[in-house]
C-alpha cells in the first residue's frame, strides 16, 4: 500500500481575545457546539482531559447513531498560543486514519488569527482528505458563527 498522507491549513481572523479564542478551541462543552459539520450531526465528548499527555474521546456523526469515535492525546498546551494534539478516527472499531493538529493563536489589532494545520496519515486504501476538509472547513465556519453570535 502506498503512504496515504496529506497536510490542511485553515487561517481565520475572529474579533475576540486569543484567551476568549483559547477558551471556545479547547472547552469541551464550548467544542460540542461548534464541532459537529452540520446541524443534522452531533459531536458528543463522552471523556475529557485537556491536560498534556491528557486522553479524549468523543463520537460524532448523525444524531440518531453518531459512528464516528475519535480518540484525542494532547501533546502541547500553551494556554491562548498553542496546542498541539492527534485525533484517530474509529469506524465500526476500526482505525480508519490519525491527525497531527495544531493550532496557533496570534492576537491582532481587531482580534485573535488562528492557524490550524492537520497532517493527515490514512490507514486504508481510502482518501479520506476531502472528508477531513470539509469536517475541518464546516467546523471552523460554526466557530466563526459562535463568535459571531457572542459579539451579537
Amino acid at each position: 500500500m502506498q503512504p496515504n498522507t496529506s497536510e490542511l491549513s485553515f487561517q481565520r481572523t475572529m474579533a475576540v481575545s486569543p484567551d476568549r479564542l483559547w477558551h471556545l478551541l479547547t472547552d469541551a462543552g464550548m467544542r460540542e457546539l461548534w464541532g459537529a459539520p452540520s446541524e443534522d450531526t452531533v459531536l458528543t465528548m463522552e471523556v475529557t482531559d485537556f491536560t498534556e499527555g491528557g486522553y479524549e474521546r468523543h463520537r460524532c456523526g448523525p444524531k440518531e447513531a453518531p459512528e464516528f469515535e475519535i480518540e484525542t492525546r494532547w501533546y502541547s498546551i500553551q494556554a491562548a498560543e498553542l496546542a498541539c494534539f492527534t485525533e484517530t478516527l474509529r469506524v465500526g472499531g476500526h482505525r480508519s486514519f490519525t491527525s497531527l493538529v495544531t493550532y496557533g493563536l496570534t492576537a491582532t489589532d481587531g482580534g485573535t488569527q488562528l492557524d490550524v494545520t492537520v497532517a493527515l496519515s490514512g490507514f486504508s486504501e481510502d482518501d479520506m482528505r476531502g472528508e477531513v476538509e470539509a469536517g475541518w472547513t464546516a467546523g471552523l465556519a460554526n466557530l466563526e458563527k459562535l463568535v459571531a453570535k457572542e459579539l451579537a
